[in-house]
């Protein structure tokens, strides 16, 4: 009697074709699926569903339509002293100043006004200073000023100094000022604040 021999191997050998075709069946199933999916975000992108940067845009801010021109500051040893500049607005929306910052000294806006007695006086001045649309503001000696109220070192003059303007809209425009030595009306500006008389001498 001959002895038989088993050869597990045999069997399962002629189902494997059949099982591999199966699989690539699948795969490729799903990488169709994966390309028809991809196919159809990139569809519905091109389609008119705009991103979020896109649909925001690039908003413009108050600070892109003012520019200073003739920035300067009063050149002092210590205490204080005052900037100015004409503001130009070319944008159709007023535009208001509502505070400054300067690395020389704590800076408040202020204005140069009449008190009860008729002295002049110089003040804080409230709501800060509008500059219309498409028109212009100036600060300046004898009117609408920013006052650097404790100079922390010499402003020099021929040197510059940065200011930075804070518009009502939470924008900024940082000037560049040179320090000038000042005759002028003579406005006092190392002694002036709030309700101090202002003296002319010439």
């Amino acid at each position: 009697m001959s002895a038989r021999t088993t050869h597990p191997s045999s069997r399962p050998a002629s189902a494997r074709p059949r099982r591999t075709a199966l699989l690539g069946a699948a795969v490729t199933t799903l990488a169709l699926l994966a390309v028809a999916g991809c196919s159809a975000t990139s569809a519905d992108t091109s389609s008119g569903a705009a991103t979020p940067s896109t649909a925001s845009g690039s908003a413009s801010t108050a600070a892109d339509h003012l520019t200073a021109t003739d920035p300067w500051i009063k050149a002092a040893d210590s205490g204080m002293t005052a900037a100015f500049a004409v503001l130009h607005n070319d944008g159709d929306q007023d535009v208001t100043v509502v505070g400054a910052t300067s690395d020389l000294s704590p800076v408040q806006i202020h204005e140069m006004a009449t008190d009860d007695s008729g002295a002049m006086v110089m003040r804080e001045k409230e709501g800060g200073l509008t500059i219309p649309a498409g028109g212009e503001r100036a600060f300046q000696p004898g009117g609408d000023h920013l006052m650097l109220m404790e100079l922390s070192s010499p402003v020099e003059p021929g040197a510059e100094y940065e200011v930075t303007l804070e518009l009502s809209d939470g924008s900024t425009l940082v000037v560049m000022a040179p320090a000038r030595t000042f005759a002028g009306a003579k406005e006092d500006y190392d002694e002036g604040h709030e309700g101090h008389d202002m003296s002319h001498d010439g």
